[in-house]
């Protein structure tokens, strides 16, 4: 059999064995990984590797003494006796990774409703964990083991990387564990959808880093070995996203300190200022965001004003007469995805945050209490 004739069956079998759409989650089959598969597909051919490296006493060769110095091997040292490859009952698998001696983070979307998961280190180490809690709003659950020696936490960066940073992403893509990808950070900023519809994960990263079902849950590093997110999604051509690691640190601490984590809430639905809004309102300047509406019992209802009807602009139909929100905490908000962000990254439950708006042709300065999101309804598909 041709080296090629191999090379497809492997990857042939590890497609088939992948299930899942959501960054990579697969499953395995009677607790089988799929990385038992891959290796026993990979043992049958063997003697093109041989006879390539048959020459007894062969020297290192530059390019493999260059090699071990890479900054990405030195990475991956650093980085793999953290991550681990965890399984639930159900066969539904991805990888996680140390936030401290007896936590581990992964993704919502690979524990689901699991009360316990199958925790397998590198170097064969494994457990049983308890999954401590979920938040299908951000995509996160924390898994509690046992400590176990030699494998130290990853250290979270506290803010969003710059647009070409080199990047690796480390895990168990296929259930192949121990295994690293890398690239850079491509684009920041960004919202993705979560198990929950009614929230877009704000402020993930993405990367062009090669990203497939198993690698949910993992790390996204730099190259000093920092988590820059939690590998969240992948898809498309060499795009992939993660949860940024400063909301990584707000839910997941919650959670190992509480056991959930309760979401800032304001209750408003708001829309860009653009030209149009700006037209139909009167508005000096196209800046900040309009309250289209406010939600039912809305905590911000109280302090700001949704709009009042709508008008044709240029054939297109425009809210009209709900107040603009020009900056939250001194902060200028632009979008709704900058609102959005803000009170994700910044913001909890029961404080109160000054906000400066545009009402009637006036700006003023309220201060809206925040109150918690409702409980989030996780998408079944």
């Amino acid at each position: 059999m041709s080296e090629e004739t191999t090379r497809r069956a492997v990857l042939g079998a590890l497609g088939t064995a992948a299930a899942g759409t959501l960054a990579g989650c697969g499953s395995s089959t009677e607790g089988e990984t799929t990385s038992e598969a891959g290796a026993a597909a990979t043992t049958g051919s063997t003697t093109a590797t041989e006879t390539a490296t048959a020459t007894p006493e062969r020297a290192a060769s530059a390019s493999t003494a260059a090699d071990d110095d890479s900054v990405y091997t030195a990475v991956y040292r650093d980085t793999i006796g953290s991550v681990a490859l965890v399984r639930s009952p159900s066969g539904s698998q991805g990888s996680a990774f140390l936030y401290d001696d007896t936590h581990l983070v992964t993704n919502y979307h690979v524990v689901g409703t699991a009360d316990r998961m199958s925790v397998q280190f590198a170097d064969g180490t494994s457990q049983v964990g308890s999954v401590l809690g979920r938040d299908p709003r951000s995509d996160l659950a924390v898994i509690e083991i046992e400590a176990v020696d030699g494998h130290p936490p990853l250290s979270l960066v506290d803010a969003q990387p710059t647009i070409g940073t080199r990047v690796a992403v480390v895990g168990s893509p296929y259930g192949l564990q121990g295994s690293l990808t890398s690239g850079i950070v491509s684009g920041v900023d960004r919202q993705v959808p979560s198990p929950a519809g009614d929230y877009p994960i704000p402020n993930a990263i993405q990367t062009d880093a090669p990203v497939n079902p198993g690698n949910s849950g993992g790390p996204l590093v730099d190259l000093q070995g920092n988590v820059l997110g939690v590998v969240n999604s992948g898809g498309g051509d060499n795009i992939a996203f993660a949860i940024s690691a400063p909301l990584v640190d707000r839910v997941v601490s919650g959670i190992v300190d509480d056991g959930e984590y309760e979401h800032p809430y304001l209750g408003v639905d708001t829309i860009p200022v653009t030209d149009l809004v700006a037209r139909a309102n009167d508005l000096e300047e196209a800046r900040g965001v309009l309250v289209r509406a406010l939600a039912d019992d809305a905590p911000a209802a109280g302090e700001l004003r949704a709009a009042t009807g709508y008008e044709r602009v240029r054939g297109f139909r425009v809210p009209v007469g709900g107040d603009v929100i020009l900056a939250v905490d001194g902060e200028e908000i632009g979008s709704p995805k900058e609102l959005h962000a803000h009170l994700a990254l910044n913001v909890s439950p029961g404080e109160t945050v000054p906000m400066r708006v545009r009402r009637d042709g006036e700006v003023i300065d309220v201060d809206v209490e925040v109150g918690v999101a409702p409980e989030a309804t996780p998408s079944t598909e």
